[in-house]
């Protein structure tokens, strides 16, 4: 079973199509064609938006990173996985879903504040 890669941080340009998709799943899922290999690809940055080409047969350390913004690009891929929990915001961001367990402070009064005609009332 493939997975996409969820945290890509750029698309990749298919040397077939001339298509850019964000992982070779992408293209498989989308396309009748295999893939085809190259040593040199085609990257468009997510951050800057900007194109650039890498030859693959000489790839460096230095080469993980968009040479117009810096974005490392080169991430370890991250794939879904089957998780049980309450759908909602981070409750850092939004807290409505969180209940409040602190108690409200009641605006008891004071049986020497009461009007006479009230405190007749409570004694019956």
């Amino acid at each position: 079973m493939w997975y996409h890669i969820l945290n890509a941080q750029v698309s990749i340009r298919a040397p077939c199509c001339k298509q850019w998709f964000d992982c070779p799943e992408c293209h498989a899922e989308t396309q009748s064609h295999k893939l085809a290999k190259t040593t040199e690809m085609v990257f468009m940055c997510k951050k800057c938006k900007k194109a650039f080409r890498k030859d693959m047969s000489a790839y460096e350390e230095s080469d993980e990173y968009c040479p117009h913004c810096d974005n490392h690009y080169v991430l370890e891929a991250k794939t879904p996985q089957a998780v049980l929990a309450v759908e909602g915001e981070d409750a850092r961001v939004d807290a409505r879903m969180l209940k409040d367990e602190r108690v409200n402070q009641s605006t008891k009064r004071s049986v020497f504040d009461i009007d006479d005609e009230d405190f007749v009332d409570r004694l019956g």
